[in-house]
């Protein structure tokens, strides 16, 4: 449909009809199955239900095209409905969770699995998925953090930007691909206290420097959606925030899609105490910009009201209402309703899917110890030990439209590998502590205890049968996601104690931590030989952890979001500012900034992560020490494989600015490139650094660099290094 049949629509379009385009129901409203917990049918009035432009939460062609048709068909211009749906790391074949994808440190393998999710969703039926989550998380306590790519601006905007072209591809149109939906704006991640829809409290200087950014890279690529985020900030919910979205999103980003509310969030204004009632909460949406309220009832029940009264102008409606049209139009669905809704078509998971995720799974993983090369495993006697060593679950609580029978646990994958008799398995205990808390329950078990008894002493026998024990140990899948915020960043206390029990049989154990959050792994290092971050894995987490402990694929994957040494440095993050009164580097030195108990720094900082081989990092080189506003300088290192097997290394650039108008961080993240090399193999890596890398809020509150010098580093993490330096003219 053209620009001016479209406007035609819009203008023959009654006032009603036009309101519901902007109004978001439950998909419960529509199929009794549908993915939305809590909500019952029978919540809308009939004529929302008949004319609400939207919905969420539900798929599968055959259902999908059952309600379109009825939708279409009673609906007086016969505007077709969107199906909108949480594809966050996979819909059949689930990839790793984002933070996990985010370790690859490899936005094409991320473009790929964006790919790979939107070929399947379409195929079920979806039209737009609530995806890339470009937030910047600096709190592991924040449960969210799971759907981030983690603390680095320069990170998350490549991965976000990924994620945007693998769901959308060249065009809307082609029924293989899906809008997305960069969120949650704005900076979201920044909740205080990591609780999870609290306030935030940031500087313009903050928010622009860091919170921003990776929105704006995604938005480049011109996403068909922006999702507004819980949180207030500053005092100002940010779904109701006019500065927020219509300055900075519409007039700055330049955003001309459309702008969808998170769940409810309309409604939540009146919680927040910005919003008197439903009808003010309406109204302070379609002024800050929101054209799509998300099942809070407040537009469907007021807006209409509103423009009546003149209070909403006919103008700011009509605008709003185009958006949602030019999206369903951008999607082809004018041409064809039914896009995607083949009711002799479902998604399979295929051998293509399943190596793609199988590689991502081996990627992502982040070797923390190998002591004495315990790793990779050989032909020993090997127990699987842990409440991760035989289960399927090994999804997010994001991946809900994924199923569980399609996942290939650890023991699966083990039993492929080797033979029987050199292989046993044990849960060893319960994968949760008695009572412990998840996002939708308490976990209560009758015989808690007994039970645990029971898987201890099965653990014990197998352990002492065994040469190596593989400790399979780890968050529960509900317990990292919306609403998992946490103050204890430990493993069960359950699952400690299966692991001081497995180190008394004194055999080497490889422990594996499955996990959606940085967490405190001090204990646990301790007790260990090998130490493994495997995320939540997905569908291929058993393959793809198996090639890694065989050593059929070295590991390569870094943090992308630090570890802490205890929950009491939260929020953490390497590209910290310095501060009047440094720490020493030997010693602790007095009336300085540093903790009595603790170091300043990460465990486990941004970027790093072993391998099965060794490289060595030449002396760098920098092009010139000098270069104008118009120049470049190339910064140079030799890389070289000294070790025996074949291995991936990530290269990469930090710069320092050591003087501005602002304090500027003691490094941040310029550039990244990952190589491969055979044993003995030597690669030159370069890096070219512009006037545009050096650039900053700065105090005069623009986007510049500031003459000066600045520190270079390249190394394979944000801890490591030696710092060449150049000067800006």
């Amino acid at each position: 449909m053209d620009k001016k049949a479209l406007e035609a629509l819009l203008k023959d379009m009654s006032l009603e009809e036009k309101v519901m385009q902007l109004v978001q129901i439950s998909g419960a409203e529509y199929e009794a199955d549908a993915e939305i917990t809590g909500v019952e049918r029978g919540q809308v009035k009939d004529n929302v239900k008949r004319l609400a432009g939207s919905t969420l939460g539900i798929w599968g062609s055959k259902s999908l095209r059952r309600i379109q048709e009825q939708y279409m068909s009673e609906h007086p211009h016969h505007i077709p409905l969107m199906f909108m749906l949480d594809v966050i790391h996979g819909h059949k074949t689930v990839l790793p969770c984002p933070l996990g994808q985010g370790a690859t440190f490899d936005p094409d393998a991320v473009r790929k699995g964006a790919e790979l999710q939107a070929r399947e969703a379409a195929a079920d039926g979806v039209h737009a998925t609530f995806s890339p989550m470009a937030d910047l998380c600096r709190d592991a306590r924040w449960g969210r953090i799971m759907e981030s790519t983690g603390e680095d601006k320069l990170l998350n905007s490549r991965m976000a930007a990924a994620m945007v072209e693998g769901y959308q591809g060249k065009d809307l149109k082609d029924n293989a691909h899906v809008a997305a939906c960069v969120k949650h704006f704005a900076a979201y991640g920044a909740a205080e206290g990591g609780r999870d829809y609290n306030n935030t409290e940031l500087s313009e200087h903050t928010l622009r420097e860091y919170y921003l950014r990776a929105y704006g890279e995604a938005i480049k690529k011109k996403p068909a959606m922006v999702m507004t985020s819980f949180n207030s900030i500053n005092g100002i919910p940010a779904t109701g925030n006019r500065i927020l979205m219509r300055k900075i999103l519409r007039e700055e980003f330049g955003f001309q899609g459309v702008l969808i509310s998170d769940w409810a969030a309309v409604g939540e204004m009146i919680n927040h105490g910005y919003a008197e009632d439903q009808r003010d909460a309406a109204l302070k949406g379609m002024l800050a910009g929101v054209d799509i309220d998300m099942c809070s009832g407040c537009y469907s029940a007021h807006l209409e009201g509103l423009v009546n009264a003149g209070i909403v102008p006919i103008k700011m409606l009509n605008e709003a209402v185009l958006r949602v049209l030019n999206m369903k139009n951008d999607l082809g669905l004018f041409e064809d309703p039914f896009r995607g809704l083949d009711a002799d078509v479902t998604p399979v998971i295929t051998e293509e899917s399943r190596r793609l995720a199988r590689e991502m799974v081996a990627a992502s993983i982040v070797l923390l110890e190998n002591k004495g090369k315990t790793l990779p495993l050989g032909k020993e006697k090997i127990a699987f030990v842990g409440p991760y060593a035989d289960t399927k679950k090994l999804q997010s609580s994001w991946a809900f439209s994924g199923d569980d029978e399609n996942t290939v646990s650890v023991w699966e994958a083990a039993s492929e590998v080797y033979e029987a008799e050199n292989i046993k398995s044990a849960a060893g205990c319960t994968m949760l502590d008695q009572d412990a808390v998840t996002a939708r329950e308490i976990r209560h078990i009758d015989n808690w205890q007994d039970i645990n008894n029971c898987l201890l002493a099965e653990a014990i026998s197998v352990a002492e049968w065994a040469d190596t024990v593989v400790l399979c140990l780890g968050e529960d899948m509900a317990q990292s996601g919306e609403a998992t915020s946490k103050v204890s960043l430990r493993l069960p206390a359950v699952q400690m104690q299966l692991l001081h029990e497995i180190k008394k049989t004194g055999k080497k154990i490889v422990t594996l931590v499955f996990t959606g959050r940085p967490l405190e792994l001090m204990e646990v290092r301790e007790l260990s030989d090998a130490l493994m971050v495997c995320w939540l894995p997905g569908t291929e987490g058993g393959h793809g952890i198996l090639d890694v402990l065989t050593g059929k694929v070295s590991p390569s994957g870094r943090l992308t979001a630090s570890f802490p040494y205890t929950v009491g440095q939260e929020p953490l993050h390497y590209d910290m500012y310095p501060t009047g009164r440094p720490k020493p580097e030997n010693g602790p030195g007095p009336y300085t900034s540093r903790y009595l108990d603790c170091e300043n720094g990460a465990l486990y900082p941004f970027g790093y992560g072993l391998s099965y081989t060794s490289f060595s990092y030449g002396d760098a080189r920098l092009s010139a020490q000098t270069m104008s506003p118009y120049e470049t300088i190339t910064a140079s290192v030799t890389v070289k494989n000294t070790g025996d097997r074949k291995g991936s290394a990530t290269v990469q650039l930090y710069i320092r600015d050591i003087t501005g108008s602002r304090v500027r961080p003691i490094r941040e993240l310029a550039d990244f490139k990952k190589i491969s090399l055979e044993p003995g193999a030597v690669e030159e890596v370069s890096f070219v650094i512009n006037e545009e890398m050096l650039r900053f809020w700065t105090a005069e509150e623009k986007w510049e660099s500031e003459p000066g010098k600045f520190q270079v580093w390249i190394c394979d993490n944000s801890r490591d290094g030696k710092p060449l330096e150049f000067q800006l003219s």
